[in-house]
């Protein structure tokens, strides 16, 4: 008997090593978005979830499906078919100018509206070119109720009101507000003067680089009396070259481009008033060298609410403005930092009581929810927050909701019955984004779904459900409706991972190493080789990053690996990324300890993770490279001209050369201006280091790249050919900060074949 189970045991052995070794081998065609096979490798999901009301609905390209929160189950709400034939044969409420395309799909369609039958979407016109109307179905009816005709060609920066029903929408520099019917109004008009101005003035787009939370340009007021946009004028600002070359004779194609220390944008902030069509712009103390952040409307639209920054970006002030006049209120609140002060979010006003709201603030170290009472008004007195760096003075009565050693992520709605807030938050583990309600009156966290990995969530319009969508190393993906009580739910979708299943793919673990201060932790991430040997010595690349606003691990799919991270480790490489000091979600201390020296603390922690490597006794300590892209490829060149004794080969990618090239608002804030910081830029300038080059060091760029320009790496090969050193260099013509589509398996093609011949 005994030698029967050994027979058996010995068959499921050989079975699992048959099993294993039948796993294929991946290429980059199936790791790297763009490839041929790459959406084929991974994890399926369930798209054009979104809520009407608080019923769950989703969008596909034949119908629209209603989904019972409790079950699950799915009902078919609207055809593609019946749409289609209201546009073809139904009668338009309004009289078109050309003729409607029929829709291929209902994956764009929205609800905008919980207590109405209606879908909206756009579609083209088929004989005017660029054409655009915006459409609403009316699908208890079966008819069109209503239709905008978007003019103009290329409409975008689309932000529909469902209180008012407009849209509002731009179209090249311009600001459009369409309303029912064939009609469109252009919020700025036409200025006769200087032609040259007028062009280099921008409306309702986002303004100051996309930096301090700004992602657009337009903001609806609570009831859609009014829309508050920014007007950027950039005719001050110095233009940088860009050179087309895809025309017979190569074209000038300049960017507005602030550089550090330089003169900026200079921008305002209008209210458009819908009824009357007039607009009239907030009165700011010093619009010139000020950036105007986070814009929020009171729910009387009575105030505008801006956070306004100095240059300098170490004062803050909410200030209040007049929606109708114009003129300033009062400031509310004011924060300074002996570096800087970074306002990331909008104040939100409590669905509950209209004389309370949230601000968010990182003056006690980490990003925290404090609520102000608009009815109690203080005289003002300066504080030191927990960072001793930061200090603050309160006009108002202002409660603290969230505290501790981790930080608010982002407020995702209310669930106003039971008077809590909605938060994403970090509290956990710096790895995770977990879902909590916060209970605003005894500060009570529940957890809402798993306390395991990464979680997105779109909030149901009374706060009572969210779809939850759940990601770790462990699970692929999960998408759940869950009740914000923070009791269990209903899975919608569970999905595999195709490349785990059928590819070998190699052991990735995280851990954590000792910054260079002796004290801080590090989260690392290590790939060891496919098929991996514990008696061989292997080649190592760190793949870095480090900037701020970034996170390179995170407890997702792989922990946030690449598919370049592991197609390398399959060609023999072990693999390791460190989040050094500098980088996102661990504090402002933690962050802003590289201020007014970018570079130097960030690579004496990737030097550790080196160190690390070496200690490994599967690795060759004499085989270390390097690479990383932006940031990363600002880190990756200065590491090898820093420490070329440990770091042998690297690739940067979209390098910052010298910090006086890049653009004013991101460059200032953590190097403050040429001017004001010259040993800072001097240290972090590494044209002055280009004589430090000792391995194969290979710079890449998009060639309009229009975040780090050019200008960067044409400026680093001219001091290296002054220098006597020899990099090499790779252009993707036309391409911008990042290649996409096949580009971008091209580029990991060549970077890999960088390290095979160089790095072995």
């Amino acid at each position: 008997m005994k030698r029967i189970f050994q027979i058996i045991a010995l068959f499921c052995m050989i079975a699992t090593i048959s099993s294993a070794q039948e796993k294929k081998t991946f290429t980059l065609n199936d790791v790297i978005p763009g490839g041929d096979n790459y959406f084929n490798l991974v994890p399926k999901s369930m798209p054009g979830l979104q809520w009407w009301g608080d019923i769950c609905v989703r969008t596909d390209i034949e119908n629209i499906k209603k989904i019972d929160t409790k079950s699950g189950k799915e009902s078919i709400l609207v055809t593609l078919e019946e749409v289609n034939e209201a546009l073809k044969n139904g009668k338009m409420p309004y009289k078109l100018t050309g003729h409607i395309k029929p829709l291929r799909t209902l994956m764009a369609a929205s609800l905008p509206w919980g207590d109405r039958n209606v879908i909206t979407f756009t579609q083209y016109d088929d004989r005017t070119p660029g054409q655009k109307y915006m459409i609403w179905y009316d699908f208890s009816k079966k008819k069109i109720v209503n239709l905008f005709n978007l003019q103009g060609e290329g409409p975008t920066n689309f932000d529909f009101c469902k209180e008012n029903g407009y849209m509002a929408y731009t179209i090249g520099n311009d600001l459009y507000v369409a309303h029912e019917g064939d009609f469109s109004s252009m919020v700025n008009p036409k200025v006769t003067g200087n032609q040259q101005q007028e062009k280099d003035v921008v409306y309702g787009q986002a303004v100051h680089r996309n930096e301090f939370g700004i992602m657009k340009g337009t903001f609806w007021s609570p009831k859609g009396t009014y829309l508050a946009f920014y007007r950027m004028d950039q005719s001050m600002v110095t233009d940088y070259p860009q050179v087309n070359t895809t025309a017979r004779i190569a074209e000038l194609v300049p960017d507005k481009y602030p550089m550090a220390g330089m003169t900026s944008h200079k921008v305002t902030v209008g209210i458009y008033n819908v009824k009357d069509g007039k607009t009239i712009y907030l009165q700011a103390s010093d619009p010139t060298d000020r950036y105007f952040t986070n814009i929020s409307w009171g729910p009387d639209e009575k105030s505008v609410f801006v956070i306004e920054l100095n240059r300098d970006q170490n004062h803050a002030q909410l200030v209040q403005y007049d929606a109708v006049s114009g003129q300033k209120i009062g400031v509310l609140y004011e924060e300074k930092h002996t570096r800087y002060v970074e306002p990331q979010h909008p104040l939100i006003f409590l669905p509950w009581d209209d004389s309370q709201f949230i601000y968010q603030t990182q003056r006690d170290g980490f990003n925290h929810l404090y609520l102000m009472d608009t009815k109690t008004k203080l005289k003002g007195e300066w504080k030191t927050g927990k960072d001793s760096e930061d200090q603050y003075c309160e006009y108002l009565k202002t409660i603290p909701l969230t505290e501790g050693n981790w930080l608010v992520q982002d407020v995702l709605g209310f669930n106003a019955a039971r008077k809590e807030i909605i938060i994403a938050s970090t509290e956990i583990s710096p790895l995770q984004t977990n879902i909590f309600s916060l209970n605003v009156k005894n500060g009570k966290r529940t957890l809402i779904g798993m306390e395991d990995g990464t979680h997105q969530a779109k909030l149901s319009a009374s706060g009572t459900y969210l779809i939850d969508y759940f990601t770790s190393n462990n699970v692929p993906r999960e998408i759940s409706i869950l009740p914000t009580t923070g009791k269990k739910g209903t899975t919608l979708f569970t999905a595999t991972d195709p490349l785990k299943e059928n590819y070998n793919l190699p052991e990735i673990t995280v851990g954590t190493i000792k910054a260079a201060d002796g004290e801080t932790d590090l989260y690392y991430r290590l790939i060891k080789p496919v098929n991996f040997d514990p008696n061989k010595k292997y080649p190592a690349i760190i793949y870095v990053y480090g900037g701020p606003h970034a996170q390179m691990i995170h407890n997702t799919r792989f922990y946030d690996a690449r598919g370049w991270d592991l197609y390398m480790a399959q060609q023999g490489y072990v693999m390791l990324t460190v989040d050094n000091r500098g980088s996102d979600n661990r504090g402002i201390k933690f962050e802003n300890c590289t201020f007014r020296h970018l570079g130097t603390e960030e690579m004496k922690d990737q030097v550790q993770g080196a160190k690390f490597l070496q200690s490994l006794p599967y690795v060759d300590a004499d085989k270390i490279g390097v690479h990383g892209w932006s940031f990363g490829g600002f880190m990756t060149t200065n590491l090898m001209l820093t420490y070329p004794d440990i770091f042998k080969v690297g690739v940067a990618g979209g390098p910052v050369i010298d910090w006086q090239f890049y653009e004013v608002m991101y460059g200032e804030r953590y190097m403050d201006t040429p001017q004001a910081n010259p040993e800072g830029y001097k240290e972090s300038n590494l044209r002055l280091k280009a004589g430090n080059l000792k391995g194969r060091l290979e710079v890449i760029i998009g060639g309009m790249d229009p975040t780090c320009v050019p200008q960067h790496s044409i400026s680093f090969l001219r001091a290296c050919i002054d220098a006597g050193t020899h990099p090499d260099f790779f252009i993707y013509p036309e391409d911008g900060h990042n290649m996409m589509g096949h580009d971008r398996v091209h580029l990991h093609e060549h970077i890999t074949r960088y390290f095979l011949d160089h790095l072995k």
